[in-house]
């Protein structure tokens, strides 16, 4: 192990790695609960950002507002805001955007948007609406000087016909605009490092950021990942093999299979990680421990 790649076990703030978190709008009291208590574990972390999912519907968008809105007044963390070209027109997505810039937002995620009918089936864009995430991004940036992430499948998009097509279409969202790509989750790490090598001979040079899921749900983060072209290796199955009525030793299983894989990307000089919470802080609090990092002093808002 390389002392100057791995941070130390007592490594805080002042560390090289940086993560960032993934949360998704709350839909009921209950759910609300559990966010906020999600990131009140988390906040303490002191990630570099945190973005906020968004659907289709009025009512989906007006919840990514809200929640972006409290992080905004009531902690110190960056919210960075997802958006779709999904079910709606150019005009109403601008007034999203100008919205979130109204209440301090400067970092958008900029994504395409799953078809309504589901993962896997044809995406059809709004008659008026932005037709790709390229054009999302131009957008986006015409409207004001956000930062702006993009997603990156490391085992290409499900929709693109090659490897060569899915990098190209990853260039173009960056001559749009994008400073940053977030991918989808994988399990192996060869994958992301080969991607990564890639992008690099295609010249993009933007940090193309891991996306890392813990494994809550064995069976329900292998039907995702089918539906999303991300592979499941047969020793993860094996490592969850027997545990669906077991979910003590499922959450310990999780946490050292996503910590493995954490550390073994510190090792290959990975600083930054982008982790999916799925609204629960218990795991990726360990993961992140485990990397060395630590809490520190939560700060409100000026």
């Amino acid at each position: 192990m390389s002392d100057a790649i791995r941070p130390s076990r007592t490594a805080g703030p002042a560390s090289a790695l940086r993560v960032s978190f993934e949360f998704f709008p709350p839909k009921t009291e209950e759910m609300e609960t559990a966010l906020w208590s999600c990131v009140e574990r988390l906040a303490p972390l002191s990630p570099s950002f945190v973005s906020v999912t968004y659907g289709a519907g009025g009512a989906t968008r007006e919840r990514t507002h809200a929640t972006l809105a409290r992080i905004l007044d009531e902690t110190s963390l960056k919210p960075a805001a997802h958006l779709t070209c999904v079910g709606a027109s150019r005009a109403e997505v601008d007034e999203v955007v100008r919205g979130y810039r109204d209440i301090g937002v400067r970092h958008v995620v900029a994504l395409r948007g799953d078809p309504p009918t589901g993962v896997g089936t044809a995406f059809t864009p709004h008659p008026h609406g932005y037709a790709t995430s390229t054009d999302l991004v131009a957008g986006v940036r015409r409207i004001g000087d956000f930062e702006v992430s993009v997603s990156a499948y490391p085992e290409k998009h499900p929709e693109s016909a090659s490897f060569d097509q899915d990098i190209d279409a990853l260039k173009a969202k960056i001559d749009a605009g994008a400073t940053r790509a977030i991918t989808q989750f994988f399990f192996e790490n060869d994958v992301y490092l080969r991607y990564l090598d890639r992008v690099r001979a295609k010249g993009i040079h933007i940090p193309i950021v891991p996306g890392l899921v813990p494994v809550q749900n064995f069976r329900q983060t292998a039907s995702f990942a089918k539906k999303t072209g991300a592979s499941v290796p047969a020793w993860l199955a094996a490592r969850f093999e027997g545990l669906d009525d077991d979910p003590a030793t499922r959450r310990l299983v999780a946490a050292a299979v996503a910590a493995e894989q954490a550390l073994d990307l510190v090792d290959r000089g990975v600083t930054d990680f982008h982790f999916y919470t799925m609204n629960k802080a218990d795991l990726v609090f360990a993961i992140c421990h485990m990397l060395g990092l630590r809490p520190q002093p939560a700060q409100k808002a000026a």
